[in-house]
């Protein structure tokens, strides 16, 4: 970020803060020059979730110019430099070109490369390496093209080759051969939103079998991850990964159904959308989040700016081209360090990876070192009111229709799949999770004949297990009962009457 942008920015936004401090919505503009200069010290870190890894606030990710590379830009030097910065938490993936192959190169100026000269394993223990497969099957699938998912490899690659692939362009030779000792922290399972593709991902994981056709993504990954042959995909046992997660952009329901069919706490993070417009679409943080948090995962928060939509790019899906890269915060809006601020400061987010541009020598228009500058903050280090301000900002760019890879806003549900079983000396209430709306949920109210008997606190549904109410109240003529859902605005959804 250069001066000079800095500066025109800064009267812009003077003009629009003004306007604001009027409602009582003004807040902290983009970072000054002089505190860009100052030099970093220690980096904070978060512990990251079941993995215990402490992860850096600010992770590297692996879009961008890693991507789509301008010109005159260097993809290693950035690397390179992110590393020496102290961040400890690389984002790749096998759909993102060229990126992995970069990852390779810096690697090896650093020495993360196992039998390579300058090989530090110290070093290599120090950071965190993830990669992802968008494929769903470990095996077979074929018939099954609305869910099979993509991939960069050749005709047939399945999830297996994806890792084999990561391990070649990171490690190895880019042709298939990797260094003995070369692993990937992580592999995520990319990009989920339908539910026919949770299906497809556990096929087979609880009865793994050689000889049948098909076989789900998770229980490939848990044999390279496990160093076992469960499968008859990994004949030579090999331990190529460290944990498994996943990641969705779009629906919530699905990535909840995805964490609560886990009955062996096999996904250890998920990957998801976290930014200051997230509450105007079917968000996340008050849905996915809070159950992730509740399994002790690693959370890490993605599309802080809308993939460039809070500023310059279209509110659309990148378009491959270098063009489409973000070289400056640009454009009137929220300050960048603010939205950065505002996705590490939701409950349970460990860590967000932001692509990057553009690095430079100097502090005053190196990307990169301002957003790291900007991450420093601690995991309650905003108010409600300034995260309310940010809101009510972001909320007026594009109209808010900057998360084009989120479902569209909905309101908050009754809770779902409510039964009852009356024995006659007491009944059983079920029902699964609601979800949330703009407000986080506070508690479920049991209604019976119309009158209240219980309040019950929210918990996050952790697994497939429906909630239940006993109602002891011994032999009564009860005809009728209603689960309700209230959230912290007090707003109330409810089931239809449920006969007993």
């Amino acid at each position: 970020m250069n001066a000079n942008y800095q500066n025109k920015q800064s009267r812009r936004l003077f003009i629009k803060m003004s306007a604001l401090s009027t409602m009582g919505l003004a807040f902290a503009p983009y970072l000054s020059s002089a505190e860009i200069q100052k030099p970093l010290g220690p980096l904070m870190k978060r512990t990251f979730g079941c993995i215990g890894f402490n992860v850096t606030t600010l992770g590297l990710g692996g879009q961008a110019s890693l991507q789509w590379t301008p010109e005159n830009t260097d993809p290693v030097a950035i690397i390179v430099k992110a590393y020496k910065l102290g961040i400890n938490y690389f984002d790749t993936s096998n759909l993102y070109g060229t990126s992995q192959m970069f990852y390779g190169k810096a690697f090896r100026q650093i020495g993360l490369v196992p039998e390579t000269p300058n090989y530090d394993e110290s070093k290599r223990k120090k950071i965190f390496l993830t990669s992802k497969t968008h494929l769903r099957f470990g095996k077979g699938g074929d018939d099954h093209p609305e869910v099979i998912g993509n991939s960069n490899g050749p005709k047939g690659t399945k999830s297996l080759d994806d890792v084999r692939r990561s391990l070649t362009q990171i490690f190895g030779d880019g042709n298939g051969s990797y260094p003995a000792g070369a692993y990937l922290d992580m592999v995520l399972v990319h990009a989920l939103s339908k539910m026919g593709e949770v299906d497809a991902l556990y096929e087979g994981y609880n009865t793994p079998d050689p000889n049948v056709q098909t076989i789900g993504t998770l229980a490939a990954l848990r044999d390279v991850r496990d160093g076992t042959n469960r499968t008859g995909l990994n004949p030579k046992n090999e331990k190529l990964i460290r944990h498994i997660g996943f990641s969705g952009h779009n629906d919530p329901s699905v990535m909840i159904e995805m964490i609560q069919r886990d009955t062996e706490d096999l996904l250890e993070a998920v990957l998801l959308p976290c930014n200051a417009n997230d509450k105007l679409y079917y968000n996340m943080q008050y849905n996915v989040i809070p159950v992730a948090a509740a399994k002790n995962m690693g959370i890490i928060a993605m599309k802080v700016f809308s993939d460039g939509a809070m500023y310059t790019n279209k509110s659309e899906w990148a378009n491959g081209k270098p063009s489409h890269v973000v070289l400056d915060v640009s454009g009137e809006g929220v300050p960048a360090n603010q939205l950065i601020r505002y996705s590490l400061t939701i409950p349970g987010v460990h860590t967000a990876i932001v692509g990057t541009g553009k690095i430079s020598d100097n502090p005053d228009q190196c990307q990169l070192t301002y957003n790291l500058r900007s991450a420093q903050v601690k995991p309650n280090g905003m108010s409600v009111d300034e995260r309310t301000k940010i809101e009510m900002v972001a909320s007026k760019i594009k109209d808010g229709k900057t998360n084009f890879f989120q479902k569209t806003f909905q309101d908050l549900s009754a809770p779902r799949d409510a039964k009852v079983v009356d024995s006659g000396n007491k009944a059983l209430i079920t029902w699964n999770t609601a979800y949330a709306g703009n407000a986080a949920i506070d508690r479920y109210e049991i209604w019976r004949d119309g009158v209240k008997i219980a309040d019950i606190p929210f918990k996050p549904q952790t697994a497939k297990k429906p909630y239940q109410y006993e109602d002891k109240t011994g032999v009564h003529k009860a005809k009728q009962y209603i689960v309700k859902v209230v959230d912290k605005k007090n707003k109330v959804a409810e089931t239809e009457p449920i006969l007993a």
